[in-house]
């Protein structure tokens, strides 16, 4: 929301330490400019992955369902934005569902 709320202000891509907090990637040498409406597809994208989260700590099957099907949006922008933190906790996060698949294999509630 921040990234939103700088970018709408100033028109540039929010730093911190220096470093983008996102951007300068594949999107731009696309020639995808940075919008208001991209960054807020990508925060509508990580909302779903909360709800997602919040189906699968209840032990929900739906939850699993959701974030694999989340999987493909969030790696676009993972490598739109050249995010190199996020693709690390998705392997934690599908390793975990893996791990954990009779918990998941309940009926969808």
């Amino acid at each position: 929301m921040y990234g939103i709320e700088h970018f709408a202000r100033h028109g540039t891509i929010a730093r911190v330490m220096g470093f983008p907090t996102y951007g300068e990637g594949p999107f731009e040498r696309a020639g995808i400019k940075t919008s208001v409406p991209l960054l807020s597809a990508f925060v509508a994208v990580c909302t779903a992955e909360c709800v997602a989260g919040g189906l699968l700590w209840r032990g929900r099957r739906s939850g699993a369902i959701l974030t694999l099907a989340l999987l493909p949006l969030e790696s676009v922008f993972w490598v739109g934005f050249a995010l190199p933190i996020p693709p690390t906790f998705a392997v934690v996060r599908i390793g975990s569902l893996l791990r954990s698949r009779s918990a998941w294999r309940r009926p969808i509630h």
